[in-house]
């Protein structure tokens, strides 16, 4: 019989007087994975930053309830100790790895200077030991060329990289429990397949268990042992990962289920038009070296190299790739928000290619963009009848006192009640920011819409949502999209056609259908042979493999 590791019991968290966790209790035993899933404010980091008793520091605090952790055929009340003895557990008996590594990590620091504090501070080494030990636990997390990377910054590592040193340092203890947040939401698929095996063979290795936060259901089915849904801080449904994903009980779950994005499932789009909305050929951008004074034109990183794609008047082209691989390059290049090396670009009969930069803001009328986090694109100090007018301002196309109404006309367009306009952006959700974001982006009547990784943050249902809305505004308006993501259950829902980019090359495009189906790239192959399957019966972590190899992300 395996040990309990963590026994929470009628847990509550209150932020001020909002009551975001109510009553939950949860069991984990060790080489356990519990995923706890549901949607944005459900009430997830809540719970685990409890755990932790990190809650305090982001202004909540635990209004009633036990946290007891496993310690020596006894339980310590976490909720109970004192800040002392918790600092001595945290990184020790229990870790955690968060969902954005960059903001986990300290820019200043080096990746050995980070990871060996963990060993300084709760293995008393000497600087020296400690150095020495980090070394080995980026070894540990398959991490190439570990002792170069103990000298590099985080800026100088990709994503996935980044998310390997969170996980070193939450690991270097050999904790009982690891609390993995959102830890792969941000990750292309191979990436993300790469980290779940990383996880599950480690945890195999060392026995801790784990409570895996996510909202997305194939990664569920693909590590999970047991899964808990939450919903508005309350626990509706527990069950073995088998029987949730075969017998749903609660109707919160079925719909869960149901918003799941499934590759296989096919598009919903409409017909395209025949007329070209954008053209690019042979775009290339490079980014020039800042380590030698003197280098060539022909030095530094080619991040877009050569890359002709077409989109249609109606028309989604989704964008698919791993990190890295230069897909966000191009978006901004063919605005020239990045200035490319050569290439030409057309936008609804425009060409942007060689205007000078008094001439760029007219011309950028017809594209917008949309970013993956709707609240760092929007000003938290303007309220919404300012933010989502911002273009329209700049381009003259409507008079200063018909803004409100236009506003109003706006926000009702992508599904909000007009008196949204008088809010401010911290006063909605993920969801409703990001089509605030997209009526932003609809006050010019743009032609297109570069959509960059717009749902890539948002739980299932609420991403449905989005996807829903761009796919009604173009079959109402005829608006084509340029549909970047590494969710290709979603691209294949959204799009017409894909492009496939891979060492900032397009290496493969074609009908969806015809491209998801029968690829004719290998990397497409190994793309697709990486997304997880919403079916734990399909399931490739069951079998953690012994001696996985090295894989340079």
């Amino acid at each position: 019989m395996t040990e309990t590791v963590l026994k929470v019991t009628d847990l509550k968290v209150a932020f001020g007087q909002f009551e975001a966790v109510k009553g939950l209790s949860l069991e984990l035993r060790e080489r356990e994975t519990l995923a706890l899933v549901g949607e944005s404010g459900s009430g997830k980091s809540a719970t685990a930053l409890s755990i932790l008793r990190l809650i305090e520091r982001e202004g909540g605090r635990i209004a009633g309830g036990n946290i007891r952790l496993a310690q020596n055929g006894n339980f310590l009340d976490l909720a109970a100790l004192p800040e002392d003895r918790l600092a001595g557990l945290r990184g020790n008996q229990v870790s955690m790895v968060f969902q954005e590594p960059m903001t986990s990590l300290n820019p200043v620091l080096t990746i050995g200077d980070q990871v060996s504090e963990v060993f300084v501070r709760h293995r008393g080494m000497t600087r020296k030991d400690a150095h020495r030990a980090a070394g080995q636990a980026l070894d540990e997390v398959r991490i190439p060329e570990p002792g170069r990377r103990l000298g590099q910054y985080p800026h100088e590592l990709s994503g996935g990289l980044r998310q390997r040193v969170m996980i070193a340092m939450a690991l270097a203890c050999r904790p009982k429990l690891l609390i993995a947040d959102e830890p792969t939401t941000a990750l292309d698929v191979t990436t993300q397949a790469e980290i779940l095996k990383l996880i599950k063979t480690l945890q195999a290795e060392i026995g801790m268990a784990v409570l895996f936060i996510t909202h997305d259901m194939g990664v569920v089915a693909e590590i999970a042992d047991r899964v808990a849904v939450l919903k508005s801080g309350t626990k509706v449904e527990e069950a073995d990962v088998f029987d949730l994903f075969q017998r749903p009980e609660a109707p919160y779950s079925r719909r869960l289920m149901a918003a799941t994005p499934k590759l296989g499932e096919g598009s919903r789009v409409g017909a395209a038009g025949s007329e070209t909305v954008l053209s690019v050929e042979g775009l290339s951008t490079r980014f020039q070296s800042r380590k030698r004074l003197f280098a060539s034109r022909e030095a530094g990183v080619l991040a877009v190299d050569n890359v002709s794609i077409r989109v249609r008047k109606g028309e989604t082209l989704g964008l698919v790739g791993e990190s890295g691989c230069g897909k966000s390059t191009l978006a901004r290049s063919i605005l020239r928000l990045i200035e490319p090396e050569c290439g030409r670009v057309e936008i609804g009969g425009n060409v942007l290619s060689g205007l000078p930069a008094k001439d760029l803001r007219s011309s950028r009328k017809h594209a917008q963009m949309v970013f993956q986090d709707p609240f760092a694109s929007l000003n938290p100090r303007l309220p919404v009848r300012d933010l989502v007018t911002e273009p329209a301002r700049i381009h003259g196309v409507v008079k200063a006192g018909d803004l409100r109404d236009f506003a109003a006309s706006l926000v009702t367009r992508v599904g909000l009640e007009e008196d949204a306009i008088d809010r401010f952006p911290h006063q909605f959700s993920g969801g409703q920011r990001q089509r605030l974001c997209i009526a932003r982006a609809l006050s010019v009547s743009p032609k297109l819409i570069i959509a960059d990784e717009a749902v890539s943050a948002l739980d299932v249902s609420i991403a449905r949502q989005i996807t829903d809305l761009m796919l009604d505004l173009q079959l109402r308006d005829g608006l084509s999209f340029l549909f970047i993501s590494h969710d290709i259950a979603v691209v294949e829902r959204i799009s017409h056609r894909i492009a496939v980019m891979y060492k900032g090359r397009i290496v493969e495009t074609g009908p969806c259908e015809e491209v998801l189906r029968q690829p004719k790239h290998a990397y497409t192959q190994r793309l697709l042979d990486a997304v997880p399957s919403p079916d734990p019966e399909r399931r490739r972590l069951a079998m953690p493999a012994a001696g996985l190899e090295k894989i340079a992300v």
